[in-house]
């Protein structure tokens, strides 16, 4: 669906490395069974209102000798930040993971005046 939106269009945009497991025997290298990480992630400006987020994996290092299993998530989408969910479960060992997000949306114009 598109929608037509009065006032500016906005896109933000980052990368982050949520978890380095390995150097520390973390969770989600040396764990097993369903294990998740989440970390805030905050816009440098906020939007009007939520925003649409498109993740994209950058950076995955992961053990040769264990299966696959990954899922990443934007979740709780408000104007000013969402968080960033990864998840992973069975014997899956994930050293280290990076994420690149870039939101979309309504942004503050200078003409839109606000009455209480």
């Amino acid at each position: 669906m598109v929608q037509y939106l009065q006032g500016r269009f906005g896109i933000d945009q980052g990368e982050v490395m949520p978890f380095s497991d390995f150097e520390n025997d973390g969770p989600m290298w040396a764990g097993t069974g369903t294990r998740e990480v989440r970390s805030p992630i905050v816009f440098s400006v906020p939007f009007s209102m939520p925003p649409l987020v498109q993740l994209g994996v950058t950076m995955w290092d992961i053990s040769e000798t264990a299966a696959m299993r990954l899922d990443v998530a934007s979740e709780a989408i408000e104007a000013g930040g969402f968080t960033l969910r990864m998840r992973t479960w069975g014997d899956s060992r994930i050293a280290r993971l990076r994420v690149a997000w870039i939101a979309f949306g309504a942004c503050r114009d200078e003409e839109m005046w606000e009455v209480d």
